[in-house]
């Protein structure tokens, strides 16, 4: 089983606030992402791969408001984002929420999770359409929308549909430009740092060092504004 980090996630309230954040923030204005019809969302992308991350994107998502969900068929929304906390958090900043961890087995990297006694959630196939076709993955996605260890637990991502024999051939890694950010760490702080630990390297997760204390992501990030951090600060 292999593990690294995917991509960041970054909650605003609306992608226009998100877009704002980012130029402030990063100094670079992101690109076009795409909808997601099931959870009523969407977002914005762009590159931060490093040579220590080459798989490392950037997404800022959020609520999308033109969105029509079907009554009948409405399920919590992903990362938490119906969380009144969570949302009142973001109106008045966009904030890192979690992050996401690419795995080439997403199926048994779920079963060693719940070994250790987390329920990381359901194997949910997804899908958008992409500037080369459509973009297709297997992402874990709990009933009740939960991120867990306040979002310092990564969710997992398979890429590509379950028999796909280039299942990266359109990861957003491929398609977007190069951004001018580079993701040079993260680290973790929780208060169950021991079992975050354990449940990192039971799907294979290295280099994330973590340590016990107040929950936290801090995500270092080379920009044109020079070296930033990103902290999610256990919302």
């Amino acid at each position: 089983m292999k593990t690294q980090i995917d991509h960041l996630v970054v909650m605003a309230a609306t992608l226009e606030q998100g877009q704002a954040w980012c130029e402030d923030t990063l100094g670079i204005t992101p690109a076009a992402g795409g909808e997601h019809e099931k959870y009523g969302t969407h977002n914005r992308l762009f590159k931060i791969a490093s040579p220590a991350h080459p798989l490392a994107y950037f997404e800022i998502i959020a609520i999308n408001p033109e969105a029509v969900m079907p009554k009948r068929a409405q399920v919590a929304r992903w990362f938490d984002m119906d969380d009144p906390v969570l949302q009142k958090a973001v109106a008045h900043e966009p904030r890192l929420v979690t992050f996401v961890a690419s795995t080439d087995d997403i199926k048994a990297a779920r079963h060693a999770l719940r070994t250790q006694g987390i329920e990381r959630g359901q194997i949910v196939h997804a899908s958008r359409k992409s500037s080369k076709g459509i973009l297709n993955w297997q992402i874990t996605v709990r009933e009740d929308g939960e991120r867990l260890f306040n979002g310092t637990l990564p969710t997992l991502i398979q890429w590509g549909k379950p028999d796909a024999t280039e299942p990266l051939r359109l990861h957003p890694r491929n398609s977007l430009p190069r951004s001018g950010v580079t993701l040079q760490s993260i680290a973790i702080s929780h208060p169950s740092g021991p079992k975050l630990q354990s449940a990192y390297a039971a799907i294979g997760l290295e280099g994330i060092p973590i340590d016990s204390g107040p929950a936290d992501i801090v995500a270092t990030l080379k920009t044109p504004k020079g070296l930033v951090k990103l902290h999610s600060f256990g919302i």
